[in-house]
């Protein structure tokens, strides 16, 4: 008999009437941003969500599976305009860091620079029911009736240690609920959606968002960055070995027994492996190759996190320009102009990038909670110790 599924679907976004309670709420988990541990990264501003959803446009979705003892994943979609995706593609690019993944369709990006569904992020062994749901959902939308070809943009890590993965538990109508409940603002970051059952650097992972705008001098432009954080090495925030310091790191030597005969007490370490899915979303009008570029600023991100890009870390950035000159409409075949922003100016993207993307990944685990499933536990990095490695290098707050 199928035990009762316990299943959440979290709007990406919350209203602006709620903005407080949802505040409110976050607080009384004991959980934190980053900003409000003082870490600040880099140099440019964020924008006013500190979230993805600061590019105008754009709409997360997620869906949560909490069922059983067992069933711990999700899905988080990322919607990059409201209007029909695949009438009207998105200028995109996928830069790979280290292959042991399946990104599905990042070939057909890679080829034609333009992304026209969804992305969806999901687990490794979903990410087939993923593609084929993302395909249905793009077939059943009004003005696409004959279209015979539809490029899916699916990601994934592996969330094997916390989930039933084997189990499959993720179906067509997560998927369809997670891109229909997409939405502008405030982003659900965490142990949700595709975050539900990750872990990184032998804590609880998840899903982290942030974003930076450039100045006025500089385009005025906007950089969003969402992670889907699952993966190892040896923790570092605004500079600090937080890892060491809180001893849970990879390739720790192994605990010795007190002298007293007492237990060691290290936490579990992490061997470098896992994976990262990174999202960079922008509205500056820049091609394929650039954004290329930008994509690779953002897997360059996790080094300053302390990633190891070890042999079985699947890490990869897909990003997209919003910007409506990049776009690309169906059947189109006669020219038209565009202003591209020239490679000469996108050394600022390249900046904000990177400081949105090591900020995300710390929302991510910042915003987690403790989970268990399938037999194991993932706990929360516990907040007063990261203040405390903090301050200990005269950082944060």
């Amino acid at each position: 008999m199928r035990r009762q599924s316990k299943r959440f679907l979290v709007a990406g976004a919350i209203g602006a009437g709620l903005l407080a309670a949802a505040a409110s709420a976050q607080d009384s988990t004991g959980r934190a941003r980053a900003r409000e541990l003082g870490i600040e990264p880099g140099v440019f501003p964020p924008g006013a969500l500190n979230a993805i959803t600061d590019v105008a446009g754009v709409r997360v979705g997620h869906t949560t599976l909490i069922e059983g003892d067992d069933v711990r994943t999700g899905v988080t979609a990322i919607v990059p305009h409201d209007g029909n995706l695949f009438q009207e593609k998105v200028a995109g690019a996928v830069f790979v860091g280290n292959a042991f993944g399946k990104l599905a369709g990042s070939t057909q990006v890679e080829e034609l620079g333009t992304i026209e569904t969804p992305i969806v992020l999901t687990n490794t062994l979903s990410v087939g029911t993923a593609v084929a749901a993302t395909v249905a959902h793009t077939l059943r939308r009004e003005g696409n009736e004959t279209i015979g070809s539809v490029n899916a943009l699916v990601g994934e890590t592996n969330d094997g240690g916390l989930n039933d993965i084997r189990g499959q538990h993720v179906t067509e109508r997560h998927v369809w609920d997670a891109i229909d409940t997409a939405a502008a603002g405030p982003v659900a970051e965490g142990s949700v959606g595709a975050g539900t059952g990750t872990r990184a650097f032998g804590w609880k992972g998840g899903i982290g968002t942030s974003s930076r705008r450039l100045p006025d001098r500089l385009g005025g432009y906007t950089i969003g960055v969402l992670v889907q954080s699952n993966y190892g090495g040896v923790l570092t925030i605004d500079g600090v070995p937080v890892g060491k310091e809180l001893d849970r790191y990879a390739y720790a030597p192994p605990p010795q027994a007190s002298a007293t005969g007492s237990a060691p007490t290290r936490g579990p370490s992490n061997e470098g492996d896992g994976s990262c899915m990174i999202v960079v979303a922008t509205d500056a009008p820049v091609d394929a190759r650039d954004l290329k570029r930008i994509a690779a600023r953002a897997v360059f991100g996790l080094g300053r996190t302390g990633s190891s890009y070890g042999n079985g870390s699947g890490d990869f950035a897909i990003a997209f320009t919003t910007a409506p000159a990049m776009r690309s409409q169906f059947g189109e075949r006669t020219p038209r102009e565009r202003s591209v922003l020239q490679p000469d100016a996108v050394s600022p993207l390249f900046q904000a990038t990177l400081e949105a993307t090591e900020e995300a990944i710390y929302n991510s685990m910042l915003q987690a909670t403790t989970v268990t499933g399938n037999g194991r536990t993932a706990e929360a990095i516990p907040i007063a110790d990261v203040r405390a490695a903090l301050r200990k290098y005269g950082r944060g707050q």
